[in-house]
């Protein structure tokens, strides 16, 4: 599947004002001349700008907005295709009632079994990479990460 440049730069645009849009809600600190928003504005205007770049580069290509290669008509590639958004989507919505560790666990786990690791090699990949990841943003970086149902034990 192939994106044209214009079709690209329009949806980086359009996130581009999202951002910025969403950056009129934070609050701003009394005596500074800057608040939380100029970081996320900057990135917000840097894309915003690569978006024109790419817009304007495919408006002058032309072409087809949108290209489908031979793989997505296989229903097991797109399935494959849709497993990553599919699992951050999964974490969003379940790592608060779950918690992080068992969610993360069981995302990697089903992500490398789906797509053909061996068990034996996916269970402790899954269980130490988790783990990994809950040291470093937990403890290390001090990231409050969701316990859900291990409230009790952690």
């Amino acid at each position: 599947m192939r994106l044209n440049d214009s079709l690209l730069g329009a949806i980086l645009l359009v996130f581009a004002g999202w951002v910025w849009w969403l950056t009129t809600y934070f609050p701003s600190f009394p005596g500074q001349d800057y608040g939380p928003n100029l970081f996320p504005r900057i990135l917000a205007a840097g894309i915003g700008l690569c978006a024109l770049l790419l817009l304007l580069r495919g408006l002058r290509a032309g072409g087809a907005a949108l290209v489908l290669e031979p793989w997505t008509r296989q229903p097991a590639r797109v399935a494959s295709f849709l497993m990553i958004p599919g699992g951050a989507l999964a974490y969003i919505l379940l790592s608060d009632p779950l918690g992080f560790i068992p969610t993360a666990f069981l995302l990697l786990l089903g992500l490398f079994l789906w797509f053909r690791a061996r068990p034996v090699l996916a269970l402790p990949v899954a269980a130490g990479m988790t783990l990994l990841v809950h040291w470093f943003f937990a403890g290390l970086m001090r990231v409050p990460l969701p316990r859900g149902l291990l409230d009790s034990v952690l």
